[in-house]
């Protein structure tokens, strides 16, 4: 299917994008008018843009329906100050509650039961249920078109900082991400939770650069069994691995052993089991099962 984005419909074109860019993280606005109404709403336009400045970036967009403007960036105008509460999994429904278009002065902290605490640098409140709420100076508002559906970059830098002490590793020294359970946006009315059950790591090759998939020999470079994520951590090695004499593995020799009248079957088993082996994590011993593949083709 291709998409041919101007010629959908707002709504269309709004669900089309949302169902596609995802998941995206919440930032849970509180802001306060000029006459010191409070308002509290959720936006996954949402992102950390810059570290030094410490910038992030959400965006009220113009309603599509009829192109009214949103509280949130009517306050922000007005008080350009706003704190932003990271929602996990324990707020999600009250958060959702709290992105019902009330009138203006309504106030959704009562409304969606948060307890509003007053901040140290800025004259919005925390939310007290948030595990971590950032306070944050708005630098500039960026109105992006005039039509409904247009968003408008609320530019903010953050000045300080609350952490619960429960989310934070054994030393206290930095946010566990095995305790924070982030929940994100994605199309329709589909959320997603982060928790320990669906975390993974990448190694990231910062330091040295990896060989790149155009480095790997052509047996493994074309393997019908390994995936393209199984052949990106072989090619993210930092030089090409050479056979190790001392290597031994109990499950080569069985395959070896069994295999060894059918070179073709005994290549396809062996990387097999290098695919196995790249699924625990273990990149050196896959590398060593291909290379024994190698010498032996």
């Amino acid at each position: 299917m291709l998409l041919d984005i101007q010629s959908l419909n707002p709504v269309q074109r709004q669900t089309w994008l949302q169902h596609a860019v995802a998941p995206r993280p919440i930032a849970f606005a509180s802001t306060i008018d000029k006459a010191g109404n409070l308002n509290l709403s959720p936006f996954s336009f949402f992102n950390l843009f810059s570290s030094n400045p410490p910038v992030v970036v959400f965006s009220p967009s113009r309603r599509v329906r009829d192109n009214t403007t949103k509280h949130t960036l009517e306050n922000v105008q007005e008080v350009p100050e706003v704190v932003i509460s990271i929602v996990d999994y324990e707020m999600v429904q009250q958060m959702s509650l709290a992105s019902c278009e009330y009138p203006k002065g309504v106030n959704e902290f009562e409304k969606a039961g948060f307890t509003a605490v007053p901040a140290t640098q800025v004259r919005p409140p925390l939310v007290k249920e948030s595990k971590i709420n950032l306070e944050c100076r708005v630098l500039e508002v960026k109105p992006l078109g005039p039509e409904g559906g247009a968003g408008n970059l609320v530019i903010c830098e953050v000045l300080c900082m609350h952490v619960n002490d429960n989310i934070l590793n054994a030393e206290g020294t930095m946010i566990d991400q095995r305790k924070l359970h982030h929940v994100a946006r994605l199309g329709g009315d589909w959320y997603c939770r982060v928790d320990e059950s669906n975390l993974f790591s990448v190694e990231k090759p910062n330091v040295q650069l990896g060989i790149g998939m155009d480095a790997l020999p052509e047996q493994i470079r074309r393997s019908p069994i390994l995936t393209g994520n199984q052949l990106g951590q072989l090619a993210n090695v930092h030089q090409l691995p050479v056979p190790d004499p001392a290597f031994t593995d109990e499950r080569l020799r069985s395959i070896v052993q069994y295999f060894s009248v059918n070179p073709q079957e005994m290549d396809r088993e062996l990387h097999r089991y290098a695919a196995t082996l790249l699924d625990a994590g273990k990149v050196q011993e896959a590398w060593q099962v291909l290379l024994f593949d190698e010498e032996a083709g």
